[in-house]
């Protein structure tokens, strides 16, 4: 139970900012270059924040204080926005907000998985936060109250959901979010894992895990250039339905694609038993150049609906399996460090060059330009991981 109000809690905020941060400050009336840039400014605050935080959760090895501290950063952010129209303070208070909302995932990610152990099941509670916002997006799309297709009326959900987000992280015991795992031990020149499979693995071959051994990098390679290539769905396919399309639909665009994920996250761990968690990472690589090409090939309302109906692989598959694969690598006396780099050097980076370049691309080039020159990165993520692939298999690679 307290799990499942640990990633409720976590999702809430997730499901008023990832659909409408970017209609956020396109209300202010910036441009398509300057809203790039700024996304690209939340995006740097979101890198750091999963680092900051991160580094005290492990260092007093409780996560709760940070994760409330995170959701009231939120919070108070919610409430300048809400009471102001300023352009510079929108400026200013955004990347602090995203600062704040931004780690609470990476910080769920990781204790959950240290608590819940190598028998647990992180995708049957992780597919409730992708359940949470799902109706939280379909919510905001039907509510006749403070519509949320302006500033101030985005802002008071936020207000709404930190609120509520702190209340339930306040009522879970602190005891689920102390790190009481024991650091790794290497006797004899073995390493021990929380990841089962890559316990097996080094114990085979007598060799102690290091963070940053040729299989992390190639891996993180891999996710790295997936997330780029995903950065224009992320952060502006809400504009190219309302402004391409001509289409007011972003709650339910980004609820179809968050229901899609669900099922698959739910039986994430069956997924990545049978299949590993790379080959799962470069399945969803794929699905990534499927989605475009439906983009590209049907400019049309039809078409952005099954384009987001492939966010059950592009996310649903990629997800829990760029987490196993993290897991699997880094000990449980360091996961916020680990989580931390993924969702901010794997994932958050990626963002950040996407909203920058992207923003230029829409104003000079139009959406479609967008979506074709991205498509080369997960041209570039498929060709890595079958360059490696052989390599990765002689060395019996458990991920």
């Amino acid at each position: 139970m307290y799990w499942a109000l640990a990633f409720t809690g976590t999702f809430l905020v997730y499901g008023i900012l990832s659909p409408y941060i970017s209609i956020l400050i396109r209300s202010y009336g910036y441009s398509h270059s300057v809203l790039g840039i700024l996304l690209a400014n939340c995006e740097a605050a979101a890198i750091a924040s999963p680092f900051v935080m991160g580094f005290f959760a492990d260092r007093f090895r409780c996560y709760k204080p940070v994760l409330l501290i995170s959701l009231l950063t939120s919070l108070f952010c919610g409430i300048i926005l809400r009471l102001s129209n300023n352009l510079l303070i929108c400026a200013i208070v955004l990347p602090i907000l995203s600062f704040g909302y931004r780690a609470v995932q990476p910080l769920t990610d990781a204790i959950s998985t240290i608590k819940l152990g190598k028998e647990g099941n992180y995708g049957k509670y992780r597919a409730l936060g992708s359940l949470v916002f799902f109706l939280l997006v379909i919510f905001l799309h039907f509510t006749p109250v403070f519509v949320p297709n302006t500033s101030r009326n985005i802002a008071f959900w936020v207000i709404v959901c930190s609120s509520v987000s702190i209340v339930l992280m306040g009522i879970i015991p602190k005891a689920c979010f102390t790190n009481d795992a024991k650091a790794s031990v290497l006797p004899q020149g073995k390493a021990t894992t929380a990841d089962a499979g890559a316990e097996g693995a080094v114990q085979r071959h007598g060799a102690a895990r290091k963070l940053w051994s040729p299989l992390f990098i190639t891996g993180f390679l891999i996710i790295f250039l997936n997330r780029l290539a995903m950065s224009p769905i992320n952060g502006f396919l809400s504009l190219y339905a309302v402004e391409y399309l001509r289409w007011d639909a972003v709650g339910l665009l980004w609820a179809l694609s968050s229901g899609s994920e669900i099922a698959f996250i739910f039986l994430s761990k069956r997924l990545i038993r049978r299949f590993r968690a790379l080959p799962l990472i470069a399945f969803a690589t794929l699905a990534i150049l499927v989605r475009y090409a439906v983009l590209l090939a049907f400019p049309s309302k039809g078409g952005v609906v099954l384009s987001q109906l492939t966010h059950s692989v592009c996310y649903g598959v990629f997800h829990p399996a760029a987490v196993s694969f993290i897991a699997s690598c880094v000990p449980p006396e360091q996961r916020a460090l680990g989580m931390s780099l993924y969702l901010s050097l794997g994932t958050g980076v990626p963002t950040l060059i996407g909203n920058i370049c992207g923003g230029f691309i829409v104003e000079y080039s139009g959406y479609p330009a967008l979506f074709l020159s991205f498509s080369l990165f997960a041209v570039l993520g498929l060709f890595l991981y079958f360059a490696a692939r052989k390599h990765i298999n002689n060395h019996c690679c458990p991920v």
